[in-house]
């Protein structure tokens, strides 16, 4: 029901991810990588993250004919630096939901569960990710899913490692 009163009023979201999507977070990666699990250097140098140009591209795009929804599973402690970069970089202006300080579910479990609160309320027209795991539950729950893959990523990497086995991103 709700679905349909926002259909019939033309409100449309976009969710977008940031890491992997807008944000190339490969110079921060050796935080993380081999063993290492400094995650506190890892968020704490999001901020020097350069844009990837096919993501804002994408973003503003999508900005076009939608409202864009930020979906991060970034923690909520993050919430300053990622507006703020957002703003930097001239992406889209848009809510930014961000994972609970202390919440370690797998990106997949935590991003399915805020589409489906927001498809609530609005038509989600389209949810881009980086994360095949995020993507694969997206497309298996009826909402329309794209990939970010100009950012390579393997499974087994350290940011997969993060978002999908330890629950922080």
């Amino acid at each position: 029901m709700a679905q349909a009163a926002a259909q019939a009023a033309g409100r449309t979201l976009a969710v977008v991810d940031i890491d992997g999507v807008v944000a190339d977070v490969r110079h921060r990666l050796h935080f993380i990588e081999n063993g290492r699990r400094d995650w506190g250097a890892f968020h704490g140098a999001a901020d020097a993250d350069p844009v990837l140009p096919e993501g804002r591209e994408l973003a503003v795009l999508l900005s076009a004919e939608n409202q864009i929804v930020w979906l991060s599973g970034r923690p909520e402690w993050l919430r300053a630096l990622t507006e703020a970069w957002l703003s930097q970089h001239g992406l889209p202006p848009g809510p930014v939901l961000l994972r609970g300080n202390f919440d370690h579910r797998p990106a997949a479990v935590f991003k399915l569960g805020a589409v489906r609160e927001l498809a609530e309320r609005d038509v989600v027209a389209a949810v881009v990710d980086d994360d095949d795991l995020v993507i694969d539950a997206m497309a298996g729950a009826g909402f329309p899913a794209v990939r970010a893959d100009w950012l390579p990523r393997t499974r087994g990497d350290a940011l997969h490692q993060a978002q999908d086995v330890d629950g922080v991103s």
